[in-house]
């Protein structure tokens, strides 16, 4: 009997995934790498910034089930769904919630300094511009192509 973890990391639509996303979180860390020249590990789990990891995972997603697939698969339909509302999500309602926390934490430091209190800051950095979104969702579909000709 086949195990059917196994089976799931070895796929070839898994591994074209996963390998959008770890390009999309190395070009971060290499950019931040060469502006700072100072490698920041919590770059590797982080959201935001240029270019969308979500954006590349979906897009490469749904490409790779639709050259296995077929485009016109349900299978390939649902991946293209779910990978718009992934990219919407991270373009709207997530970049939306940053440009919060970046208003809560100026807030926060006017309190502190005038109160003395020290509340946690929160993460701004949580969603994507448009231009972020676009290129993870190019470099996923490259990918995925070049993974599936």
């Amino acid at each position: 009997m086949r195990n059917p973890f196994i089976d799931v990391v070895t796929n070839k639509i898994f591994l074209t995934t996963i390998l959008a996303w770890v390009i999309a979180q190395g070009i971060k860390i290499a950019t931040a790498l060469a502006l700072t020249k100072k490698f920041n590990f919590k770059l590797l789990l982080s959201t935001g910034g240029m270019p969308s990891a979500h954006a590349a995972s979906v897009s490469a997603l749904a490409i790779s089930v639709g050259k296995t697939a077929g485009f016109s698969s349900p299978v390939c339909v649902a991946a293209v769904i779910f990978a718009f509302i992934a990219m919407f999500d991270a373009q709207g309602v997530r970049r939306q919630a940053g440009a919060q926390a970046a208003t809560l934490n100026k807030m926060v430091e006017e309190i502190y300094f005038n109160k003395g209190i020290r509340p946690e800051r929160l993460k701004e950095l949580l969603g994507h511009t448009p231009i972020e979104v676009f290129a993870g969702a190019l470099l996923g579909a490259v990918l995925a192509f070049i993974m599936f000709k």
